[in-house]
C-alpha cells in the first residue's frame, strides 16, 4: 500500500519528463505504425490510443504493450493488425482533435487509455469525461468498438477529486456501452520492479503485465 501510495506522489513529477520529450496535443496524425512486423494490410485493426503509457515511454518499440500484445494475438490464433497510436504527454483534449486520423482503414477496437494527463494537471473531471466521451462516440460512428481503460488520481488530489476520477470512468462506460478496464496499470503501479525509475513508466517486466491486465478485457471482444 505504502508503494502504491509513493507511486502517486511521484508521478507529477515524472509526467513534465514525458510532456517535454515530445508535443502534448498537437492535431496532426500521429506517426502510428503497426505495432509489430505489420502483417497483410487487410487484417482488421485493433488501435491502440493514448498516451505515453501506450507509445511505450521509455522503452523501444517492440517492447511497448501493443507491440507485445500483437505478439499474444498471433499467438492465440486472432488475427489483428495492432496499430500504436500513443503520444506521450497526450490529454484527452488532445485524443479529440487526432481521433480521426486513428480510424483510418478497417478499425474494429479501439483501445482508449487517456485521462492520465488531465488527472496530473488537475483539470475539471467533468472537462476529461467530455473529451473521453467524444472519442468513444466518434470511434464508435466508424463502426468499432471501445475498450476504455481506467485512470487513478494521485493522493495528493484529495479523497473528492480522485473519488470523482475513478467515477468518471466507469460512468462512461456505462453510458456508452463500452468495456472498461478499471485501472490500467493494475498490479504494475506502485512496484518498484515493474517501473522504470522514475516510478511510473511500466518496464519491460511491467509492460508484460499491462498486457495480460489488457488482453483479459480484450479477448471476449474478438473473432478468431
Amino acid at each position: 500500500m505504502k508503494k502504491f501510495l509513493l507511486f502517486f506522489i511521484l508521478i507529477g513529477a515524472a509526467a513534465f519528463a514525458s510532456c517535454n520529450s515530445q508535443p502534448t496535443e498537437s492535431s496532426e496524425p500521429p506517426a502510428s505504425t503497426a505495432a509489430s512486423k505489420a502483417p497483410a494490410k487487410s487484417l482488421p485493426k485493433i488501435v491502440a490510443f493514448g498516451d505515453s503509457l501506450t507509445a511505450g515511454y521509455g522503452l523501444s518499440p517492440p517492447e511497448s504493450y501493443p507491440s507485445l500484445l500483437q505478439k499474444r494475438l498471433d499467438a492465440d490464433g486472432f488475427r489483428y493488425e495492432v496499430v500504436n497510436a500513443g503520444v506521450s504527454g497526450d490529454t484527452s483534449a488532445g485524443g479529440v482533435r487526432r481521433i480521426d486520423w486513428a480510424m483510418d482503414g478497417d478499425v474494429r477496437i479501439v483501445i482508449v487509455e487517456l485521462g492520465a494527463n488531465d488527472i496530473l494537471r488537475f483539470q475539471p473531471i467533468a472537462e476529461m469525461k467530455k473529451n473521453l466521451g467524444q472519442i468513444v462516440l466518434r470511434a464508435k460512428a466508424k463502426g468499432a468498438r471501445v475498450l476504455l481503460a481506467g485512470m487513478e488520481a494521485p493522493t495528493n488530489a484529495g479523497p473528492e477529486y480522485r473519488r470523482e476520477a475513478r467515477q468518471a470512468f466507469i460512468d462512461l462506460a456505462r453510458e456508452h456501452d463500452t468495456e472498461l478496464i478499471p485501472f490500467f496499470l493494475e498490479g504494475v503501479g506502485g512496484m518498484e520492479r515493474l517501473n522504470q525509475p522514475d516510478g511510473i513508466h511500466p518496464n519491460r517486466e511491467g509492460t508484460k503485465m499491462v498486457v495480460e491486465n489488457v488482453y483479459r478485457h480484450l479477448r471476449p471482444m474478438l473473432e478468431k
